[in-house]
Formats: C-alpha cells, sequence, structure tokens
C-alpha cells in the first residue's frame, strides 16, 4: 500500500463511519475554549471539564482574570497539573488579550502564539475549532497514531508530523482529521496497550502488520 493509498484508506473510513468528530472540552465560546486548552496540557480532558465550570463563575472574561492574582486562579485550577505554571499563563494570556487584542481571541495561528501559555498545538486547535481553519494540532495521539499507522515516516517532532501530514489531508477534511487521530489515539490506538483486535484500520496500519 502506498502512502496515498493509506492516507485514502484511513482518510474516507473515518468519514464514512465518524462524519461528526469534536472536541471533548466544553465550552461556550473562543475564551472558554482558549482557557480549556491551556489547561488540557498533560492533563485529561475529563479533569479539565470538571474546572471549568467553576474558573468561569470566577473569571467569566478576560478582563477579569487580567487582574487576578496567581493565588486565586491557583486555588480554583489546583487539581490539574502544573496549576504554578498555569496559573501564571492564564493571567498573562488575559492581560495580553485585553490589552493587545481588545479581548478578542485572534484568528490566525501567529497571532495567538504571542499569547502566554499558548504553544503551535494550543494556536492550531483555536484557529480549527473555533475559525474553522485548516490547521493541524499534533498532540501525544496524533503523533503516536499517525506514526504507528504509517502516515508520518521517521518525524521527530510534533511539526515534522504536522508538516507531513498537511501534505496529504485534504484542506477541507484538515480541521476534522485532527480529531479523527486524537480520538483514534484516546479509545483504540492507545499507548500502552492498542486495541488492534477492534481496530479497523489494521489493513493499512504497518504498526500491525509488523506484530
Amino acid at each position: 500500500m502506498t502512502k496515498k493509498e493509506r492516507f485514502e484508506f484511513v482518510l474516507n473510513y473515518f468519514a464514512a463511519h465518524q462524519p461528526v468528530a469534536e472536541t471533548e472540552l466544553v465550552y461556550e465560546n473562543p475564551y472558554h475554549l482558549l482557557v480549556a486548552v491551556i489547561l488540557s496540557a498533560q492533563c485529561t480532558d475529563k479533569r479539565v471539564n470538571m474546572i471549568t465550570p467553576p474558573f468561569f463563575e470566577r473569571f467569566p472574561v478576560p478582563e477579569v482574570l487580567a487582574v487576578a492574582q496567581p493565588e486565586e486562579v491557583f486555588q480554583v485550577i489546583r487539581s490539574c497539573s502544573y496549576p504554578n505554571a498555569k496559573s501564571k499563563n492564564l493571567i498573562g494570556m488575559a492581560h495580553k488579550l485585553v490589552n493587545e487584542f481588545g479581548g478578542v481571541v485572534p484568528s490566525e495561528v501567529s497571532e495567538l502564539m504571542k499569547l502566554p501559555g499558548v504553544g503551535r498545538k494550543t494556536a492550531n486547535v483555536i484557529a480549527s475549532v473555533v475559525y474553522d481553519k485548516p490547521a493541524l494540532a499534533v498532540d501525544t495521539h496524533v503523533f503516536r497514531v499517525s506514526a504507528r499507522i504509517g502516515l508520518t515516516t521517521n518525524a521527530k517532532t510534533p511539526l515534522e508530523t504536522e508538516k507531513q501530514l498537511l501534505k496529504h489531508i485534504p484542506t477541507h477534511q484538515v480541521a476534522i482529521a485532527h480529531h479523527w487521530l486524537i480520538l483514534h489515539g484516546r479509545y483504540v490506538c492507545q499507548a500502552r496497550r492498542p486495541k488492534c483486535e477492534e481496530c479497523p484500520l489494521t489493513k493499512a496500519c504497518k504498526f500491525f502488520q509488523k506484530k
């Protein structure tokens, strides 16, 4: 199977069997999602969804978060990973968002990456989920699944993975492909014990064929 055929097989399967694939983070507006994605680093979506309701009761808009003290934020997000660093980043993000972007979450990846706590992965999530741009965020699931199946070859970094995937995924499918790969990695192609016996992609999977 050529790489082109492998991409076609994988994308066609997901398009037919999982036409709707979305983030599992709960949010109501771009500010909410930005906070949630920052919190989600090294933390499960389930945990983030438990933290965000009380967080947004306390800090409903970036203008309120921008003037908060790190200790205040820490108390609300303490159950997530790296709460000290994330408290400072969230306040810094809100301050910059208010003072440089008028409180409006920007749509361009380059602009989003100017915000504290926002790396390329987070910026791509916001750009694709909120603004429907063909941006592809590479987290640990996307990185692992892409390499195992054989969609990427010898990619050493998330950026290399992103570039290789974008060469072969049609523009109109980029945003949803991000969710397809994440969900497949989260529930089927898991890190320690991939569920190959129930995976529908084994025909195209290099990892399975080497077993």
